[in-house]
């Protein structure tokens, strides 16, 4: 059955950071069409003024979505719309979730967290204020992406040609440090809906990820009584550190039943 895919990344994270997630994804999780959506203020975005609010970020979000990925043959049956989305992106796809409901079909959520769920302490741990800071004051683009792979990654932490990569991407489409602070002030003000989304939705969460404590993960799939699953090493940007566990995580989670996707399982 073909799918239609939108792929949100987080905060101050743009396309291109993806890096080859896409292609694995699609080789594995069969007849995907995917839309790499960039966030107002990143990306092909870069030159746009971010929202201070998820809801706004949701609507154009949602519009570009909707105008690139056209329902197959007019009916969202024929091609059902899901959202991958990682950290703050996360928080767009709920917001999307919770406000048109009959717009997707289902929704994996990585590393994020939901102020009214999870406690401050753990939606940005304080041992990453000191390198948030330190990425904030960097201005040469290739030691900024070191710094962020560090502080986000494990498996490519010291991956140089990644990190020249990322910095190309950025000299092309920089991000401003007014829409960094817009995003960040969007992500700690956003409030969880008050009622769980009605589509499925898969919570994938890091073991060793430094800035969101996997903890929120859990404390989310326990609220909305979702399935979730923890990698035992990745860092904050899982799709990076290991997208072929990520991309069987969503196979098997499409092919249970309803009644199977309503446990929580915690791979450890």
């Amino acid at each position: 059955m073909h799918r239609d895919w939108v792929f949100l990344r987080g905060l101050a994270r743009e396309s291109a950071h993806w890096a080859d997630f896409p292609e694995t994804f699609t080789a594995k999780v069969r007849e995907s069409r995917i839309f790499l959506a960039d966030l107002p203020g990143n990306g092909r975005h870069f030159a746009s003024r971010s929202p201070s609010s998820i809801t706004s970020m949701m609507e154009l979000i949602r519009h570009s979505s909707l105008s690139a990925l056209p329902a197959t043959g007019g009916s969202s049956v024929e091609a059902p719309r899901y959202l991958l989305a990682i950290s703050l992106g996360a928080m767009v796809a709920v917001e999307w979730m919770s406000r048109y409901p009959e717009e997707i079909a289902g929704a994996v959520l990585i590393n994020t967290s939901l102020r009214g769920i999870n406690p401050i302490h753990q939606r940005l741990q304080w041992r990453a204020w000191p390198e948030l800071a330190r990425i904030v004051l960097t201005h040469d683009p290739v030691l900024r992406e070191q710094r962020i792979l560090q502080l986000t990654s494990r498996e490519r932490s010291q991956d140089s040609a990644l990190a020249l990569a990322f910095a190309s991407a950025f000299r092309l489409r920089p991000m401003r440090r007014i829409n960094l602070m817009r995003q960040l002030w969007a992500a700690a003000t956003y409030q969880a809906p008050p009622s769980p989304p009605l589509a499925p939705v898969l919570l994938l969460s890091s073991h060793a990820d430094q800035m969101v404590s996997p903890a929120c993960s859990a404390a989310i799939a326990n609220a909305w009584h979702a399935p979730l699953a923890c990698h035992p090493w990745a860092g904050h940007d899982l799709p990076l550190d290991d997208p072929d566990w990520v991309a069987d995580r969503v196979n098997t989670w499409l092919s249970q039943s309803p009644s199977v996707c309503n446990q929580v399982v915690t791979d450890r």
